[in-house]
């Protein structure tokens, strides 16, 4: 009896993470969001490296191009060796960034700082 419940314990002690690891959202449902860790999903429609903006940053405008984008991923300078050159890397592709979403303007986005935060699908 003993090793059944462990049994059971266990599954769903490893079956909870995995729920949550694979939850995402779309770049839309990022405004509801704010403040909140989380992996948001969409393509990258448009690019821009900033290489003569105050600390050099690259932005990734997911679902929608600028200046209308609804959703944007922000790496930078300071952490744009990590991913080689992602305005070009990423463009057209469908990516998931995971993070905490904050809010720029009334834009939602997430600060990159290692590759490791976002995959292509």
């Amino acid at each position: 009896m003993l090793r059944r419940s462990t049994l059971i314990l266990l599954t769903f002690a490893l079956a909870i993470p995995l729920a949550v690891a694979q939850k995402t959202i779309t770049a839309e449902e990022a405004k509801s969001h704010i403040g909140e860790q989380q992996t948001v999903c969409g393509k990258v429609v448009s690019t821009r490296f900033a290489n003569n903006s105050r600390g050099k940053p690259t932005f990734l405008n997911l679902d929608r191009a600028y200046p209308d984008q609804i959703f944007t991923v922000v790496i930078w300078g300071s952490d744009r060796s990590k991913f080689g050159d992602p305005e070009t890397t990423y463009r057209g592709h469908r990516i998931c960034v995971a993070g905490r979403i904050t809010d720029y303007r009334g834009v939602p986005e997430i600060v990159a700082q290692e590759r490791s935060q976002i995959t292509t699908h």
